[in-house]
């Protein structure tokens, strides 16, 4: 397989005249299914830069998210029987490439985790916070987001988060899925998306309260 996952610019003449390029995915799926690469090739064209694009997002590492997409798209080659059509492919692929990039995530134990109930807001018996967030810094947020500084803090917050925290915040946040599509991708329900979501972005809320000078506790 070539590697286009980096390739953003105008599709080739190749890309506009491969075999079935226009056809639906359910078709190329059931062609793949026989061993038709032509129609394998086509998916690849199709969805690789958003498989590598999740992959980059999940790891931050350029060679890491191009070995992970490669991995689903051997798998996908190999596993195309399986797809039921239930979920959009793309969907499927999304899957794919969460538990391959997760399982990389566990595996560099480079960063201890942080307890993130450690920034979910403190509530006194009367239903007022205990601590932050009491002072409103929104747009102290907005101004400091513009400096690469703070867009690092915010990055290397994204790095803290567990594996499927981060998951679960890069395809609602970086991806614009929706909850029941991560849920669908992620093996979560619907509520656990919206939990693992609360928590992951009242962290990063916390983190970045840090940056611009402000308590979180």
């Amino acid at each position: 397989m070539s590697t286009v996952f980096a390739a953003s610019g105008p599709r080739q003449p190749s890309d506009v005249l491969a075999p079935g390029a226009d056809a639906p995915e359910q078709i190329l799926v059931a062609r793949v299914c026989t061993g038709d690469t032509a129609a394998f090739d086509t998916l690849f064209r199709r969805y690789g830069a958003r498989v590598f694009r999740h992959a980059l997002h999940l790891l931050g590492n350029p060679a890491e998210a191009e070995e992970v997409a490669q991995d689903v798209f051997v798998a996908f080659y190999a596993k195309a029987r399986t797809f039921r059509g239930e979920s959009a492919l793309a969907t499927w692929l999304y899957r794919l490439t969460a538990n391959a990039a997760r399982s990389r995530l566990r595996r560099r134990q480079r960063r201890k985790e942080v307890a993130l109930d450690d920034y979910r807001p403190q509530l006194r018996e009367d239903g007022h916070h205990l601590g932050w967030p009491v002072v409103e810094w929104s747009a102290d947020l907005e101004q400091g987001l513009a400096h690469a500084q703070l867009q690092q803090r915010l990055h290397q917050a994204i790095e803290l988060l567990p594996p499927l925290g981060k998951a679960v915040l890069v395809l609602s946040d970086f991806e614009e899925l929706s909850n029941r599509d991560i849920g669908d991708a992620l093996g979560l329900t619907v509520p656990a998306v919206k939990a693992r979501l609360h928590r992951a972005r009242l962290f990063l809320r916390g983190q970045l309260a840090v940056a611009l000078g402000h308590s979180p506790t």
